[in-house]
C-alpha cells in the first residue's frame, strides 16, 4: 500500500511538473490533481496493456515510439475525460507524457522498492527491477 502511495506521489510530482513546463497543459487545483493522478493509473494499470499489445507490430517497427504515443494519448484522454485538466494539443500531451515518464525513471531509481513477506520481516532477496517500463 505504501508502495503505491509513494509511486502516485511520484506521478503528481511529473503532473504538476508538465503543467508547469509544457504550455497547453493545466490543472485546476490540488483534488483535480488527485483524480488526474488516479484515472492516469488506472489506464496505466488497464488500456495501456491492452493497446501495447494491439500495437506491437507498430511498435517493434518503429523501435519503441510507439509506446512513447501511447503514453501520449492516454494522457490526452485523461484531459478529455477529467474537468479541470486540459490539455490544448497532442504535441503538448506528448511534451506531458515524456517529462512524466523522464520523471518516474528519475525518481523511481531513488525511491527503494522492497517486498516484505506476509510476517512483516524484509525479503531478503534484492528488490525486483521494474524500470524498464516508463509508467505515464
Amino acid at each position: 500500500m505504501m508502495q503505491l502511495l509513494v509511486r502516485w506521489a511520484v506521478l503528481a510530482l511529473g503532473v504538476t511538473i508538465a503543467t508547469n513546463v509544457v504550455p497547453g497543459i493545466h490543472c485546476d487545483d490540488v483534488s483535480t490533481l488527485i483524480v488526474v493522478v488516479v484515472v492516469l493509473s488506472f489506464f496505466n494499470a488497464v488500456l495501456r496493456p491492452l493497446l501495447v499489445l494491439f500495437a506491437l507490430p507498430f511498435i517493434f517497427f518503429t523501435l519503441g515510439l510507439g509506446i512513447v504515443l501511447i503514453n501520449a494519448g492516454l494522457f490526452m484522454l485523461v484531459g478529455k475525460l477529467v474537468d479541470g485538466f486540459t490539455v490544448a494539443t497532442f504535441w503538448s500531451a506528448l511534451g506531458g507524457s515524456v517529462i512524466v515518464g523522464v520523471i518516474n525513471i528519475f525518481l523511481g531509481r531513488f525511491v527503494k522498492k522492497t517486498e516484505a513477506p506476509r510476517g512483516g520481516k524484509p525479503a531478503s532477496r534484492p528488490p525486483k527491477n521494474d524500470d524498464d517500463v516508463i509508467d505515464v
